[in-house]
């Protein structure tokens, strides 16, 4: 049976209630499973992870869709993550018995019905981009729901489906296909933005940073501090501790530490056995010597 992934993230990390009603599509669902859900109050977003037959999947996920966009009203939403929609992406990842292709085939699927039954404009990205240009998720949501109109009035920006015209309220989505990445943030002891921010732009690969790291800077103001917050999109080769030991390095340059770090949603146990490998030093050492591995075979 083939398996796929897939993980909205929805604008909308502070209320309670329209979280539990935006998941409540994903729950009970034969052939779908709930893994994971997150609201962030400080990003004011909702990161979800779902799993299961591919079908099953993406019309449980369209239904969640439409909740956000009833519920979620992006010209009175406020958050530090970027963001253009209700529902601001929605990547298929194919995890078992399936293609790139095959994930390309569903997100091309769900971007026609959402955009067909809501009313919301779709950009297909990453595998699934019509466009190189539509490839990277920062360069789609550039100008963010505010930037839309703007975005709109180029022609080299119409919708892959949908009219070239924002939802009055839901703003528009980004739906895609991948490979699985991790959300990876680090603590940082200061509230000094601007601090986070200068590790980022280091770091990162738009400025000339690690191949396989987008990153920017957000200020946790109820924690006193900061996070560069990270998408590792390729850990097999940027691996978390790489990131961890480079945030640490550049921090060192403006007399901050690194308080921890924490990993958003779902991540691969390849990754955290990496993580192991280069701390403990360990030798010789696979997901075959893991407990659980043997447990699933």
């Amino acid at each position: 049976m083939p398996i796929v992934q897939c993980v909205p993230n929805f604008s909308e990390g502070r209320d309670l209630e329209k979280i539990e009603k935006i998941v409540q599509p994903l729950r009970c669902k034969e052939g779908v499973k709930l893994l994971n859900y997150e609201g962030d109050k400080n990003y004011n977003r909702l990161v979800v992870t779902v799993i299961g037959e591919p079908k099953k999947v993406k019309d449980a996920v369209l239904e969640s869709i439409g909740v956000a966009a009833e519920l979620i009203d992006m010209n009175n939403h406020k958050g530090q993550h970027p963001r253009f929609g209700a529902t601001d992406v929605c990547p298929f990842i194919p995890i078992k018995d399936m293609t790139m292709d095959d994930a390309i085939n569903l997100a091309r699927e769900l971007g026609k019905e959402v955009s067909e039954r809501y009313g919301i404009p779709v950009f297909l990205y990453e595998n699934a981009a019509t466009k190189p240009e539509r490839e990277n998720l920062a360069t789609v949501r550039k100008g963010e729901y505010e930037g839309l109109d703007e975005k709109f009035s180029d022609s080299n920006w119409a919708p892959d489906f949908g009219e070239a015209k924002k939802h009055s309220t839901a703003g528009a989505i980004a739906i895609g296909a991948r490979r699985p990445l991790i959300a990876y943030n680090i603590n940082l002891d200061t509230k000094n933005i601007e601090i986070a921010s200068k590790i980022a732009k280091t770091i990162r690969h738009s400025s000339g940073g690690y191949r396989f790291i987008k990153a920017g800077a957000v200020e946790v103001s109820e924690r006193n501090m900061t996070q560069v917050t990270m998408n590792l999109t390729d850990y097999t080769k940027t691996s978390m501790y790489r990131a961890f030991e480079a945030v640490k390095m550049e921090a060192r340059r403006y007399g901050v530490n690194v308080m921890g770090s924490e990993i958003v949603g779902i991540c691969p146990m390849e990754a955290l056995i990496d993580v192991s490998e280069y701390y403990l030093g360990l030798e010789n050492f696979d997901l075959s010597n893991v407990l659980e591995t043997n447990l699933m075979e």
